[in-house]
């Protein structure tokens, strides 16, 4: 019953489950109803106008990169199944039902104890904290014990990842008072920041720099974000094997999200401001905010609609693919999650700066090691998709994600409750 509730809740999404959250967290802070709806109401429009501007971004990019593995017979023994359905599985396992609010006391308990400065509202993305519990639930044979501690690892992890970044947030993205505890954008941002810092120094590399703004400077009205998005949408086309006019099409549709996204994620800023700095003027008069700085923790998509985002994550697309191919020891065929690559550089790319060059060059090493990752916990990924009674696409023997399997803060916890189990396996 209980699982049931929940399940209907998440599957409201997060355009029904934010503004009511936000009304609710309004209201609770003295803000008065007519605001926190009206805000609320607007951060819902503002995450309907970022999920369509996504969903054409996914549905487009999805077929292109599908084409690319027909067209050059990309044979792997794992099928990258994708967020989606990772998130799917997670939210059937047994252990979703208590993770909410056990996700929830958590965040509060380490808010008035002052470990972090997130107030986590993003309740949709607690689907990575279930996805750990699960994975560990399935590698210690049912330990419900072991599976709630791994859960809470990974999320006190993601919040003081997201504390970590929320400077770059607001100071690189524009997004004042908010913070990004998505557990992939997290833990791709984890090694992908250091890794892309040591890119910054090296000799030579370190002075290329190629970000929207020189690129505009330079080349003037076709150096303009959409100009990007049209360029990198027929080079995708052409890869994909498509005619002259399906390639233009598509690169127009990219050069319409890359002019489209900033306009949706400032109507969800236009609700969210209103509402956080209310909850922080509230807070600063309490012992509970004094000498801090609190910021509403929300989806990473707030930040995928910077440009440098996309066209770092367009250009991993193939890279990715080729590196499925040649990488020694990968098993995974990256499909589900290569459209959603804009999400695992969102924290890569903010700490560059936005430079093009140094964000694709530590993408890459971070989409390596993910399929490396992925291939290694296939096993665990494909028996909590059997327990949560997922459909195994036709021929699929086993599956994966990038974003599930090929997420270090998973894999890393996966590791060291392999070792207290006995069964450690690199």
């Amino acid at each position: 019953m209980l699982l049931n509730v929940v399940q209907y809740i998440i599957n409201l999404g997060p355009t029904v489950i934010l503004p009511l959250t936000i009304t609710i967290m309004g209201c609770c802070f003295k803000l008065g109803f007519k605001k926190s709806f009206r805000s609320g109401v607007i951060i819902g429009i503002g995450f309907v106008g970022i999920n369509l501007v996504i969903g054409l971004l996914t549905s487009n990019l999805g077929e292109a990169t599908h084409m690319m593995v027909t067209r050059y017979g990309l044979h792997l023994s794992v099928l990258d199944v994708g967020w989606p359905a990772a998130a799917a599985i997670s939210w059937a396992s047994p252990i979703a039902a208590i993770m909410i609010p056990i996700a929830m006391l958590v965040n509060v308990i380490l808010l008035f104890l002052k470990f972090t400065n997130v107030v986590d509202i993003d309740i949709w993305n607690y689907w990575h904290f279930t996805a750990a519990g699960a994975t560990v639930l399935v590698l210690t044979n049912g330990n419900w014990g072991f599976a709630i501690l791994a859960a809470v690892i990974y999320e006190i992890a993601v919040l003081k990842i997201a504390d970590w970044t929320a400077p770059m947030v607001e100071d690189f993205f524009g997004l004042e008072g908010v913070s990004l505890p998505t557990g992939s954008a997290a833990a791709c941002g984890l090694i992908g920041i250091p890794i892309a810092k040591v890119i910054g120094i090296i000799p030579g590399i370190k002075n290329l720099k190629a970000d929207p703004e020189s690129i505009q400077k330079k080349f003037g009205v076709f150096g303009e974000p959409m100009m990007m998005g049209l360029v990198l949408g027929i080079i995708i086309g052409f890869l994909a094997g498509y005619d002259i006019g399906k390639c233009v099409q598509l690169g127009i549709i990219m050069a319409g999200v890359m002019f489209l996204m900033p306009r949706m994620v400032k109507i969800l800023m236009e609700g969210l401001i209103p509402i956080s700095e209310g909850v922080r003027e509230f807070l600063q008069k309490t012992n509970f905010g004094k000498d801090r700085k609190l910021t509403i923790g929300l989806d990473a998509a707030v930040a995928v609609g910077h440009p440098a985002v996309i066209a770092t994550a367009l250009v991993l697309v193939p890279i990715t693919l080729f590196l499925a191919v040649i990488l020694p020891g990968n098993h995974v065929l990256p499909f589900g999650d290569l459209t959603t690559i804009c999400f695992y550089v969102a924290f890569i790319v903010g700490s560059t700066k936005g430079n093009i060059i140094h964000s694709v060059l530590a993408g890459t090493i971070v989409m390596a090691l993910a399929l490396l990752m992925a291939t290694n916990i296939a096993s665990f990924h494909t028996e909590i998709a059997k327990m949560a009674q997922f459909a195994m696409p036709k021929g699929t023997t086993m599956i994966s994600s990038l974003d599930l399997g090929g997420n270090f803060l998973n894999w890393i916890i996966v590791k060291v409750f392999q070792v207290f189990t006995g069964g450690f396996i690199l």
